[in-house]
């Protein structure tokens, strides 16, 4: 029963932990961004656990340097993976992870950074997350979330034994859980646009299986002016994805708004992904990306801005989300 209630409130809170009960096939993963104000340095983190098929489970923590552009998978005991059940609260061995601050002890990586003036993506009783009411099927391969699309970072690190002051950078925080990642997907990241603009982009396209079938799902979201825009499956909206030698163009509109993505691809690091729960797939992921973008309302250019420190992967056979044509 309280594996029951643990779920239900998960539900209520993607952040949180929702694996209550699982016993195989299953995996968890948080995704914390960090970029020092020099911009100098720039680090994912992300810490989960590991279920596979045959009940066989362990906790790991990757750390992908994105200015170095290498990766390290650091596994762990099953057992030092202890999620809070009332909150978005994870202690890993000697690290601890929430939705205000990060506790690290790694060999690369010491020290505490708090979150200020986090943005949470915004709920509502049909909408608890990003994936709107696909958030209430039970049956999805991967669910998707996003703890804060921007924030910013109070605390210094010790970096490979260097003290770095990490007050006034920027951060943002999403998760995955479920069975396995998608066949192919892009995903794009960044928050790094002007000097003191608070704007923040996620576009993530994905082939989503469903039903014995398959469809392209889409979220993005894009945070300006103090409100976050939405373009997904669920609301109706429509893309057009294309690829160049070394770009990807993704635009998706509404009704309303339209927006305009290029992104420039860059080197990057190999982070493990999940495959039936097992940490056996692979998938490389650039910090260095540079993303052009253009917000419209129906003709009119509302704002235009090249994003810098951004997060991209171009994973599977990405041939299968393309179109050049406008769909749902």
């Amino acid at each position: 029963m309280s594996n029951l209630i643990n779920r239900w409130r998960a539900l209520w809170n993607p952040d949180m932990y929702h694996g209550w009960g699982k016993q195989t096939r299953y995996f968890e993963g948080w995704y914390f961004k960090i970029v020092d104000p020099t911009e100098q340095y720039a680090f994912a983190i992300i810490p989960g656990i590991s279920i596979e098929e045959d009940g066989q489970s362990h906790a790991f923590i990757q750390l992908l340097d994105g200015k170095k552009c290498t990766a390290d998978y650091l596994p762990y005991k099953a057992e030092e993976f202890v999620p809070a059940t009332d909150r978005f609260d994870t202690q890993l061995a000697n690290n601890r992870f929430s939705a205000n601050q990060i506790s690290l002890d790694l060999p690369k990586l010491k020290g505490t950074l708090q979150f200020t003036e986090t943005r949470p993506w915004p709920k509502s009783l049909g909408a608890p997350g990003i994936m709107g009411w696909f958030s209430f099927v039970p049956f999805m391969q991967c669910y998707h979330g996003v703890v804060s699309v921007h924030h910013y970072l109070n605390g210094t690190l010790e970096v490979e034994g260097k003290t770095v002051d990490f007050t006034g950078g920027k951060g943002y925080i999403e998760k995955d859980w479920g069975r396995s990642f998608p066949s192919s997907w892009i995903w794009i990241q960044t928050n790094h646009f002007g000097e003191k603009e608070e704007v923040s982009l996620m576009a993530s396209v994905a082939r989503i299986p469903w039903i014995g079938s398959n469809f392209i799902g889409y979220i993005v979201g894009f945070w300006w002016e103090g409100k976050l825009y939405k373009f997904a499956t669920y609301t109706g909206a429509k893309m057009k994805a294309t690829l160049g030698e070394d770009q990807v163009f993704l635009s998706f509109k509404d009704r309303t708004y339209r927006l305009e993505i290029v992104a420039d691809k860059a080197a990057g690091g190999d982070l493990i992904s999940p495959i039936s729960g097992k940490m056996t797939g692979k998938v490389n992921e650039s910090m260095q990306a540079e993303v052009h973008v253009q917000f419209y309302k129906k003709d009119e250019l509302l704002w235009e801005g090249k994003g810098r420190n951004a997060g991209m992967e171009v994973a599977g056979p990405v041939k299968e989300l393309l179109t050049d044509k406008w769909r749902r």
